[in-house]
């Protein structure tokens, strides 16, 4: 089975906007890293290669976001949630995340990752397989 390779003119064409401040071999590091969260080998269970390789770019766009200066637009601040309360007079923001199940709150952080973490709910919800039941003859 084959694995998703990055490619980055197809990311950026995705991605334009991370693009044009994400260097084709930053970009490649943050596929790396991405890997990390979703499997990409023979043992995935993302059988679809390509529909994997998507899910790839929406981490890839996550990561690349999340490590954006704040000046460049991205969450440079260190900031997590949606804002809770602002304040002008020396200016004062407080976050809130809400009751996050798992890991949703870091996927939470970006539109990138709200995506992917939606596209992947069919990975982390359980499935019933029924499976028929061989009933024994018993002999007297």
């Amino acid at each position: 089975m084959a694995v998703a390779v990055f490619d980055y003119a197809t990311w950026s064409a995705r991605y334009p906007d991370l693009a044009e401040q994400v260097a084709a071999p930053l970009a490649g590091l943050y596929f790396a890293e991405a890997e990390l969260y979703l499997d990409n080998t023979e043992c995935s269970p993302v059988r679809n290669v390509a529909q994997r390789t998507l899910y790839l770019y929406m981490l890839v766009a996550h990561i690349a976001y999340l490590n954006l200066p704040a000046s460049s637009g991205g969450n440079g601040a260190g900031m997590v949630g949606r804002v809770a309360s602002a304040s002008r007079g020396s200016v004062s923001v407080s976050t809130d995340m809400g009751s996050q199940p798992g890991a949703a709150a870091w996927f939470m952080q970006t539109q990138y990752g709200a995506a992917f973490w939606q596209a992947t709910l069919w990975l982390r919800t359980a499935r019933y397989v029924h499976t028929r039941r061989i009933q024994r003859q018993t002999w007297p």
